[in-house]
């Protein structure tokens, strides 16, 4: 007996969306991968066939965001969650302070553990204004000899992202990118160490990637057990132990479906339009709808809104559920609506949410 599935939106913070072209090609390659009569799950690591796939990937991110060849592109398991204590574990040194500016939740996360393991600060915070806006790039006030600058490029519960980003001169940039990595282009050589976990714009969740300045591996701790050093990794490409293979196959493949796209140009006016389309319904809605980030620090990634009360959130989420619309309720610590578009997102899904909105307005105004 066959099944009927109904379609979905799918709206998911992370894991997320994932391009119907790669799972589609992910299936027909699932068993036998290349003619290798083996399921890429079941690959040694450090196989001819897994090699290529390996190799293929970090080349494909070196051509996309045109990573100079003074960087070196790395994965690490953990999420972008280790990386909070990898970094200060690795480039907060004695004597030396590391700059934090607090956007929401994740910056605070990061925060918290490299005040566990050296001296952080605030250079700046938004958490009176509820974490609405981005601060002004050039009006942070960091020390010149900071061990590092730290910053969430993009804040997933708040729905706010940076446009531009500070620059930092001899003090090294570091940026979490999880939420909003290969959205847009961006000037890696602003950055002295890019990190992102996969599962919101790259693949499945289990792999994060690090884009790391060569300069600052000869600065690192080394005294750090050899799993967390930097080093380690960069030396042997990513396979000192066992890497999550299927994920960075699958990383791959949404790197390839990008290039196939027209490139990270076509994926950012993609983002634009699909951002619009919901942001328009919430800015012509008289208040129905409010957004919660300020105009000039949206996010293309993360659209946050509220009702006028609890009630009314409640009745859109569970209508909205009953369409088809998956991911919707708001973050558990701030409640509300958001909806991740994130870059396999389709536009028609934002299409038909948009729709759903207004009528969903016109019923309950």
């Amino acid at each position: 007996m066959t099944q009927t599935i109904q379609p979905v939106y799918n709206f998911n913070a992370g894991p997320s969306a994932l391009p119907a072209a790669v799972l589609e090609k992910a299936q027909k390659e699932l068993i036998n991968f290349r003619g290798t009569g083996m399921s890429v799950m079941e690959l040694s690591h450090r196989s001819k066939p897994y090699e290529e796939v390996h190799n293929q990937v970090i080349e494909r991110l070196k051509k996309l965001y045109s990573i100079p060849e003074n960087y070196e592109v790395l994965f690490i398991q953990g999420g972008a969650s280790l990386q909070f204590s990898m970094v200060p574990m690795n480039f907060l040194q004695t004597g030396k302070k590391a700059g934090y500016v607090m956007t929401g939740v994740w910056s605070e996360k990061a925060f918290a553990e490299a005040e566990r393991l050296g001296d952080a600060y605030q250079v700046a915070s938004t958490e009176t204004d509820k974490h609405n806006h981005i601060p002004n790039p050039n009006e942070l006030n960091y020390n010149e000899d900071d061990a590092y600058l730290h910053i969430t490029t993009n804040n997933t519960i708040y729905g706010t992202q940076w446009k531009d980003y500070p620059d930092t001169g001899n003090v090294p940039l570091i940026a979490d990118m999880s939420s909003d990595i290969m959205s847009k282009p961006i000037d890696v050589s602003k950055f002295a160490l890019i990190y992102a976990g996969a599962q919101k714009n790259l693949g499945p969740s289990g792999v994060t990637v690090v884009i790391i300045r060569k300069d600052l591996l000869e600065k690192a701790n080394p005294d750090n057990p050899t799993i967390l050093k930097y080093a380690t990794h960069a030396k042997n490409n990513s396979l000192y132990h066992t890497p999550p293979t299927f994920g960075i196959y699958m990383l791959g493949e949404v790197l390839g479906w990008i290039e196939e796209c027209g490139g990270l140009e076509a994926v950012t006016q993609r983002n634009e339009e699909k951002a619009k389309l919901i942001y328009d319904v919430i800015d012509n809605s008289d208040g129905f709808y409010r957004g919660h980030a300020e105009l000039e620090s949206r996010s293309l990634m993360n659209i946050t809104f509220r009702l006028a009360d609890e009630a009314l959130e409640k009745k859109f989420l569970a209508e909205a559920k009953d369409a088809g619309f998956v991911g919707l309720n708001g973050h558990r610590s701030v409640g509300g609506c958001r909806a991740s578009a994130y870059n396999a997102v389709p536009v028609e899904a934002c299409k038909a949410l948009s729709e759903f909105m207004i009528q969903f307005q016109q019923s309950n105004h």
